[in-house]
């Protein structure tokens, strides 16, 4: 069975954050675990160019938006070679194939689409149209730009995402669009309860020029975050290519909780406003947080920038971090002691030490040779379940139970103790078992942490002791010190 898996691709206005880290490796995880599976994967990821916000930042740079585009876009796209994200496509909203596309998109959806005045507050930091009680009730300031919400009148094309309503409530609540954890379907569940509403889904040309225009009517450009929803299936080819055709619906969309709206209500009703099938699966992650649950702000000096956790614990150590101590359903916070804390006594001492210690052992004891390794033949229905379910602490957990089984097992069956007393074929079993657990390990790891994995492979899986170069997680006497920004 084909698998398609996305991530939501990221405003190009600020550079990459550890947020967007987290969620790239979360799909990561996904996209591995399905070609373990056996299944043909397309993992997709991005950036999102369009809009107000980036010509207003390209034009404090007296540069150009689509040069502006070009460098931040640059900078998401390495982050995530960085992070050994192992995406297949990588698109870009600037791209001339997906501006076409969604423009065939528009002429697919015109039968519900219908040209109206449209009054109501805007902000441009947010790309987005707010509510009188909102404003209200930030005193007219948009709380996340500390600038003054416009108000805005002006004739702008409109989606009827109304007719689509009734089908999207069915669709979440019988499950057949599925959204995890329960408690995101529940809130998007209360808003459609509520009554969606049509969307305004274009901008004058004379107020946003940086957009893709509207066929037909060269005075609009399409708004942002309608035509950047679009490429989920302009990445595949839609309408006729055969990716397209044989990919899609998406069998996972990756996304963060605060564009729940745009992917469980807006997208849906485009999907079915184009006769397609909706996602399989839409799962929504957390934020994570500074040290003691503080939000993340320049302001505060606690901003965490993925490429200095990658520069000095490596890819694997950020992915294991994020997937087992940020919680798969929730926030979860992030601090450089924590970070060193895990990293000595969870990858250096408990993982690092049983790899080391056995392949030490069957080095000295053993001339290096192993022999034929059964499979270590552990329960993994739990660490399955958790996976199916996108629970990747919970999956992470079920993985050290077994790293903490062996080095008990280690210490209780005492391999230096049996070469003492000449128990030759109980130390080759013991060793031989210690090597199995391990090539378990490093397979139940492989969607998680790829380069640990391939490297634990590497020392045990041919029968013969490869060793490692150095130490799989050498010990690190003090905490990162960050280097604050002025």
């Amino acid at each position: 069975m084909n698998y398609f898996i996305t991530t939501s691709i990221p405003y190009v206005n600020a550079e990459p954050h550890v947020g967007f880290g987290l969620e790239l490796v979360m799909a990561d995880v996904l996209a591995r675990y399905a070609r373990g599976l056996g299944k043909p994967v397309i993992f997709s990821t991005g950036t999102d160019e369009h809009g107000g916000k980036i010509a207003e930042k390209a034009a404090e740079l007296n540069i150009t938006p689509k040069e502006f585009a070009d460098k931040i876009s640059k900078n998401f796209s390495d982050l995530a070679k960085a992070l050994n994200i192992s995406n297949d496509r990588f698109i870009r909203t600037t791209d001339a194939g997906h501006e076409q596309r969604a423009q065939l998109v528009w002429k697919a959806l015109e039968k519900d689409i219908y040209k109206g005045k449209y009054t109501g507050w805007y902000c441009t930091g947010d790309e987005a149209f707010f509510t009188e009680a909102t404003v209200k009730e930030n005193n007219g300031i948009c709380p996340n730009h500390n600038r003054k919400y416009e108000k805005i009148e002006e004739e702008n094309y409109f989606f009827k995402l109304t007719n689509y309503s009734p089908i999207i409530e069915k669709a979440i609540n019988d499950g057949s669009f599925s959204i995890i954890p329960a408690t995101r379907k529940h809130e998007i569940q209360n808003v459609i309860k509520d009554g969606l509403e049509d969307i305004s889904i274009s901008r004058p040309v004379d107020k946003i020029s940086w957009g893709v225009p509207v066929p037909s009517d060269q005075t609009q450009v399409m708004y942002v975050w309608f035509e950047a929803l679009m490429n989920y299936i302009t990445v595949l080819g839609y309408p006729e290519h055969e990716d397209f055709k044989k990919f899609w619906p998406a069998n996972i969309q990756v996304i963060g909780k605060d564009i729940l709206r745009f992917h469980a209500a807006i997208w849906p009703g485009i999907l079915l406003g184009l006769g397609l099938p909706l996602p399989k699966t839409l799962y929504v992650h957390g934020f994570i947080n500074g040290e003691g649950g503080v939000k993340m702000s320049k302001t505060l000096g606690n901003v965490i920038d993925p490429n200095e956790v990658i520069k000095e614990y490596g890819a694997d150590v950020f992915r294991y971090y994020v997937l087992r101590h940020i919680p798969s359903y929730g926030d979860g916070d992030f601090s450089w002691q924590k970070l060193h804390d895990v990293y000595n006594s969870e990858l250096a001492n408990e993982l690092g030490n049983a790899v080391q210690r056995t392949a030490a052992m069957i080095v000295q004891y053993q001339n290096g040779l192993i022999g034929d390794i059964p499979e270590a033949g552990h329960d993994t229905g739990q660490y399955l379940a958790a996976m199916e379910i996108c629970r990747f602490d919970k999956a992470l957990e079920e993985v050290w139970e077994q790293v903490r089984g062996l080095n008990q097992y280690i210490d209780e069956q005492k391999p230096w103790e049996l070469h003492k007393k000449g128990e030759t074929d109980h130390l080759k079993d013991v060793l031989t078992y210690q090597a199995a657990c391990l090539i378990e390990i490093a397979e139940l790891l492989a969607p998680f942490t790829p380069e640990t994995s391939q490297k634990i492979r590497h020392v045990f899986e041919d029968g013969v002791i490869r060793p490692i170069e150095g130490t799989l997680f050498p010990r690190k006497e003090t905490p990162h010190q960050p280097v604050k920004s002025v």
